[in-house]
């Protein structure tokens, strides 16, 4: 209870940063329909956001180290409530698109600053317990920001101006704590090629997490409205798909550290096709079939990307484990820049199934580099823990730190 209570004001930002920014995203999709953007407009509003985050990632552990945490903070939680207000002042698709790479840099900025702080407050003692209570909060903000859709009106200042006022409250609690701030960590290097190297299997797995998740995330309202469903509907659309993703954690956690990785993927990836297939022939079978398979595609596909870290790790060395993290979010972001647009053309040339289409082959590609793994090397014998990798800055692997390695 008393780590809690250390923490609370950490956390408190955590899930008001996550209801504004986990928000702003099917918003925008859903006011671009309203507004008639295109569809390749509202997909690039997507790949802007995470663009921003890539930015935001490598930028931020640097101007915390010059300003120190609580400016950092208060410098990225400004631009991103800058980029919320700004929406229906100007209303154009490739204005959002920058006001989106503003959202972007605050996420990243903010957790980079929540993460360098709570790795500073942890103990070896502590970090299992402190993990599990902030991975609870983000996914709880989380599926709140995907439900609080259903109340805003697209396409209204009213709308953006509550996201923003959430965006500006979660710079209360950690700028008026009366705890010293703590040193600034070193920037992980930023060396992408350690993940190939280290394992390819686990560089393409996170891309095809993040086709997954960063595509039926910022393209789904998209989906949802081609299929009939209201706003309130793809409220809830949404927030099956995160209630499934967390669902899962545990049973393929366990499946993860009982047989070979490399399997896990392969048939994560074969059950994600089968649930991709299954999501579009339900499309016509009323709400409920559409929301079970919402929940059932976040059940496949959202451990993919902790299934794959854990898999890259198993054959890093512990003084390697920062920067691997972070090579791996490097290719999530790619992969996540790409995603949003490429599924919005598709859905615009060949109607809503595409979305999934695409997301099938990705899966598909997985299976197939998977099944070329196996002949390469054999599975490790002493492996690391599996564990739900956030994926929000490049410094969480600092946070995670040693709850990785086994007894």
């Amino acid at each position: 209870m008393r780590l809690l209570i250390s923490l609370a004001a950490l956390l408190l930002s955590v899930l008001l940063l996550q209801l504004s920014s986990g928000g702003v995203g099917p918003l925008d999709a859903l006011s671009g329909l309203a507004l008639n953007f295109s569809r390749q407009e509202i997909g690039m509003l997507g790949s802007a956001h995470f663009f921003g985050f890539f930015i935001g990632c490598w930028w931020a552990p640097r101007l915390m180290g010059s300003v120190g945490h609580s400016r950092a903070f208060a410098a990225f939680t400004a631009t991103g409530a800058i980029g919320l207000l700004s929406h229906m002042m100007v209303v154009d698709a490739y204005a959002w698109a920058v006001m989106r790479v503003a959202s972007g840099l605050c996420v990243a900025g903010c957790y980079t600053v929540i993460e360098a702080w709570l790795q500073a407050k942890v103990t070896n003692e502590t970090r299992g317990r402190t993990m599990g209570v902030y991975r609870v909060v983000d996914m709880t903000g989380s599926l709140a920001a995907q439900m609080i859709i259903g109340i805003l009106t697209p396409a209204s200042y009213v709308s953006y101006n509550i996201l923003a006022i959430m965006c500006c409250a979660a710079l209360l609690p950690l700028t008026l704590t009366t705890a010293q701030q703590p040193e600034t960590p070193d920037a992980p290097r930023l060396r992408p090629r350690l993940a190939v190297n280290r394992s390819p299997l686990a560089a393409a797995g996170v891309v095809v997490a993040a086709l997954s998740s960063a595509s039926f995330r910022m393209v789904g309202p998209v989906y949802g409205q081609d299929v009939g469903l209201s706003t309130g509907q793809i409220a809830w659309f949404l927030s099956a798909f995160v209630l499934g993703g967390a669902l899962a954690q545990y049973p393929v956690g366990w499946l993860a550290d009982k047989y070979d990785r490399r399997w896990v993927l392969i048939w994560l990836s074969a059950a994600a096709m089968i649930s991709c297939a299954i999501t579009v022939s339900a499309s016509g079978l009323g709400t409920t079939g559409i929301m079970l398979t919402a929940g059932l595609f976040g059940l496949t596909t959202f451990p993919i990307y902790s299934v794959a870290a854990a898999h890259a790790h198993d054959f890093a060395s512990a003084d390697e484990r920062v920067e691997l993290s972070a090579a791996l979010m490097f290719f999530y972001a790619l992969g996540a820049i790409a995603a949003p647009y490429a599924a919005s053309a598709l859905i615009s040339n060949f109607g809503p199934g595409a979305l999934f289409g695409m997301i099938a082959v990705g899966h598909g590609a997985l299976i197939l580099f998977g099944l070329t793994r196996l002949r390469a090397r054999p599975t490790k014998q002493k492996r690391t823990r599996y564990i739900y990798a956030p994926r929000t800055s490049f410094v969480i692997g600092r946070l995670i730190g040693r709850s990785r390695e086994r007894d």
